[in-house]
């Protein structure tokens, strides 16, 4: 099968000719883009930082053989910059057919618009993103969005009069809170997963959202010096490698026979279910219409 790109012959084929993958110079993201490329995809690798996203260019083609994997410059913490990433691949792009929103990250701060940095990037950036591409994924025989969550989603919750408030899901800004935002995150993904595949209902797209496993990423590469000090010896021991956390993102891009599960989570390559928080279709429905207003789409 095929993500993100035009699929050559039937659907089922391994010939990916577009794929677009947000968070893809580092971690699971770059195992999963050098995956598609030795594939065949044209694979463009959606990243904030230029010299990082070519060195994983040149990394990748260099190990797969493919020269059609490209970087196009997009900072999910600015809305303007999705906007800008949008246009310019609608422009020069004509086929979509897999999406997959990776980024992730665990961290203070806040976007150019001001929100929350976890809720900004983890869920708006990728709201917004997906909804911009959305006509050029119809487009497509068939298409898939696959959206990277977590398992600490089962931690999560959305307060709505906080996100009103304060532009953010928590209200503090110590490593504590950073944790709390990454989890509320995570659960916003999910939640968006299960009304975008309501939206999706009869239409050639289908989504699916999942646990990649616990992953030696750098995903806590702006936690404190102590932080970071304790968790990586424990990664180094307990945690999958980038190439083994690749493999439900892979799974739910490629698997044949997964339409019937749209808007479901998986977790090592097979079907799981979320937290209650996560099946409550009134409140991913609340999300995605606040969420169309704070991206300015309502």
């Amino acid at each position: 099968m095929v993500p993100v790109g035009l699929v050559l012959g039937s659907w089922w084929d391994v010939i990916l000719r577009k794929g677009t993958n947000t968070g893809s110079n580092t971690g699971i993201g770059k195992a999963t883009a050098l995956d598609l490329a030795r594939r065949g995809a044209r694979v463009i690798l959606a990243c904030r930082t230029k010299e990082k996203a070519e060195a994983a260019v040149y990394d990748i083609r260099r190990e797969s053989g493919n020269s059609e994997v490209l970087y196009m410059h997009l900072d999910l913490a600015s809305l303007k910059s999705v906007r800008n990433f949008a246009e310019t691949f609608l422009k020069s792009e004509p086929k979509l057919d897999l999406l997959i929103n990776n980024a992730g990250l665990i961290t203070c701060g806040k976007t150019e618009e001001g929100f929350g940095m976890a809720f900004g990037v983890n869920h708006l950036g990728h709201f917004l993103l997906t909804l911009l591409l959305l006509d050029r994924l119809k487009e497509a025989e068939h298409s898939r969005i696959v959206n990277v969550s977590a398992l600490l989603h089962r931690l999560g919750s959305v307060d709505f009069n906080l996100l009103h408030a304060q532009k953010d899901l928590v209200t503090g800004q110590s490593s504590w809170h950073a944790f709390r935002a990454y989890c509320h995150s995570k659960l916003c993904n999910v939640l968006f997963t299960r009304e975008l595949a309501t939206c999706l209902e009869g239409t050639n797209v289908t989504c699916y959202c999942l646990h990649p496993g616990v992953i030696a990423t750098e995903i806590g590469r702006y936690m404190g010096l102590w932080q970071r000090l304790l968790a990586f010896p424990m990664s180094k021991l307990f945690f999958l490698d980038t190439e083994a956390g690749a493999q439900t993102t892979l799974y739910c891009a490629l698997q044949e026979g997964l339409e019937p599960f749209s808007g479901r989570y998986f977790s090592s390559c097979g079907l799981q279910n979320v937290s209650a928080l996560g099946r409550d279709d009134a409140l991913a429905r609340k999300l995605w219409e606040v969420s169309e207003r704070l991206c300015g789409l309502s």
